[in-house]
């Protein structure tokens, strides 16, 4: 019987892949040796007797491993540029529980990134849905060893397998993976989401059949009212953002007895709203948020599907500067001029802002669910303002040059430009710059464009002036970026006519640096004699741009050597490849981003 293809991507090549031989005694991936077999076993007699029931996914999927659910992370809790499109499931500190399919289906796609989800199994099932498990520290021996030869075929740790469909069946309970701490994991946890397949939004697995224990209602932390035009105002603070501390009462949560905030003109409200499930401290957050004026509905927030081509606007959702300085969660209960997510509906269509008739007193009421319906409410007084009152909080002068969101921006100097194209921005924004000597006159100054508390939706070019860099250096020369915590990170950059030029997607300090010095490599495990080892490892360090390329032979042959970024670890685990007696030679090669190279060889008995 012929083999079902499989689908490679990696490096940008397609490679066809029939199945393994070893179908249905599988070589069992390297790693499984670090994985108690006894758990295995029980882990298969588990999943016998799980699979036996065949539930269907929308009525009764299983949970994806058999330890207690508790969220370190929930579904669209805000994150970084992105809202969280799953669950993030506590595995006790611990790498290597069993990770198993909640429902029949069959794998879909398998990657495997040194970023990102790490290693991923995605799962499609028959109601139209696909599960997908990530940061996984090991496959399942059939998958694992598909994944293996299409490293080996594409020289590369970094594969995209997309398996024919039902080539690779799984049934509901089966065990699929163990769970790990792999790509951007900053501690060892089990990624679950559910996707609609036809689309892949992502959708909340709660409303799908994950069951977490949730009693409690939602924590209210504060509200801020935003001037959203130029003459809007809001006592005493003209122009700006004014935030009021919320207590917590008998009937829900109010403003500080005595406080009534007076604005002007047209306003946006945000609350700054938290979520916790029971057995766990971590904050994550919340469902939906509507506001009434009135005891009118004014304004809805629905955090219930991640469109991943849309999740950078939760910079425009949230209050970026907040969430990023302080992970204040302050959900804007507005549209921005330039957020075009799918989160709002709003009382005729509108952006949500209110524009209070001077003098008249109203009741404003923000009701905050979690993905279990529990509820919080947060009521308050609002004024509006008179003309004579707005007329002593003076605003912006009008002469402030501006960064317009609806169009293509440039800001030049003499030795300094940055340029980004209309849509950039949520709205319009100040323009704030500064040139500050550099550390040194050899190192040159430096340029400050805002700051990172302002997003940016699309990327920016920079460029700063080089002219005199000699020759040798021009391709070694690299633009560096500093944010507002001082922390500084090379965003590539290339020469051209005197300047060097990168891409950022953040406002902050910009520099330049020259980067001539290679990675360094420390064998960490590498021993005269490798009889009877497993695996080694090497340690590898760059000092400005970081590692871009790795390589390994073992007497000629290209290895799989995979790279850790949370340790900068290099790893070899002997597989049916390498494997061999007597002795070994083994060149190890690594390059950084500005393409300083290091190699090292070493000579060991197997």
């Amino acid at each position: 019987m012929a083999a079902p293809p499989i689908t490679m991507r990696a490096g940008g090549v397609r490679i066809g892949l029939g199945r393994s031989p070893h179908r249905g005694h599988a070589l069992p991936h390297p790693e499984l040796s670090m994985i108690d077999h006894r758990q295995l076993i029980f882990c298969m007699l588990c999943s016998t007797n799980a699979a036996a029931q065949t539930p269907s996914f929308r009525s009764a999927p299983l949970a994806p491993m058999d330890i207690p659910m508790l969220p370190s992370g929930n579904f669209m809790e805000p994150r970084s540029d992105h809202f969280h499109s799953g669950v993030d499931l506590k595995t006790n500190g611990a790498e290597g529980i069993p990770v198993r399919a909640v429902a029949d289906g069959h794998v879909s796609r398998i990657r495997v990134s040194p970023w990102g989800y790490g290693l991923a199994l995605y799962i499609d099932h028959p109601e139209g849905l696909t599960t997908v498990y990530g940061h996984l520290r090991a496959f399942a021996p059939e998958i694992a060893e598909q994944v293996l030869e299409a490293q080996y075929s594409a020289q590369n740790q970094t594969v995209d397998l997309t398996p024919a469909a039902g080539s690779l069946p799984v049934k509901a309970g089966e065990v699929v993976a163990w769970s790990g701490n792999t790509g951007g994991s900053s501690a060892p946890h089990l990624h679950y989401e559910v996707r609609r397949s036809k689309d892949q939004h992502a959708l909340d697995p709660e409303t799908l059949g994950l069951e977490m224990a949730d009693s409690r209602p939602p924590v209210i932390r504060g509200l801020r009212i935003y001037p959203t035009a130029p003459q809007s105002r809001c006592q005493p603070y003209p122009g700006t953002a004014k935030g009021f501390a919320t207590d917590a009462n008998g009937d829900g949560y109010g403003l500080q007895p005595g406080v009534v905030p007076a604005v002007f003109g047209p306003v946006g409200i945000a609350v700054h709203a938290v979520d916790f499930y029971d057995g766990t401290s971590n904050t994550c957050g919340v469902r939906k948020i509507a506001v009434l004026i009135d005891e009118k509905p004014h304004f809805e927030v629905h955090l219930n599907e991640v469109d991943f081509d849309k999740q950078r606007y939760v910079n425009a959702h949230m209050d970026h500067a907040l969430f990023r300085q302080s992970d204040m969660h302050y959900h804007r209960c507005y549209r921005q001029p330039n957020d075009r997510s799918d989160l709002y509906s709003a009382d005729g269509g509108g952006a949500g802002t209110f524009t209070p008739i001077p003098g008249q007193l109203y009741k404003v009421r923000i009701v905050v669910t979690d993905a279990n319906d529990n509820r919080s409410e947060l009521t308050f007084q609002l004024r509006g303002a008179t003309v004579a009152e707005a007329v002593l909080w003076e605003g912006r002068p009008d002469s402030v040059n501006t960064f317009r969101w609806d169009r293509d921006n440039l800001l030049a100097r003499p030795d300094f430009r940055f340029s980004f194209p209309a849509n950039a921005l949520y709205d319009d924004e100040p323009i704030r710059f500064d040139s500050l000597p550099g550390k040194s006159a050899a190192l040159g100054p430096e340029y400050r464009v805002l700051s990172d508390a302002v997003p940016l939706h699309l990327p920016a070019e920079v460029s700063i002036r080089m002219a005199s860099l000699a020759p040798a250096l021009q391709s070694k020369a690299v633009v560096v970026k500093r944010d507002g915590k001082g922390r500084t990170a090379p965003i590539g950059g290339t020469w051209k006519d005197g300047w060097v030029t990168a891409r950022t997607k953040a406002f902050g300090t910009f520099m330049t640096r020259v980067d001539t010095v290679p990675p360094t490599l420390t064998p960490l495990d590498i021993r005269t004699s490798m009889a009877g080892r497993a695996s080694f490892r090497l340690k590898v360090q760059d000092d400005l741009t970081g590692l871009d390329k790795w390589s390994a032979t073992l007497d000629g042959k290209w290895i799989l050597l995979s790279y850790e970024p949370k340790t900068k670890i290099l790893t070899h685990t002997f597989d049916k490849f390498s494997e061999g007696k007597g002795k070994r030679s083994l060149v190890v090669e690594v390059t950084d981003e500005r393409g300083n190279r290091k190699s090292a060889s070493y000579t060991f008995e197997r």
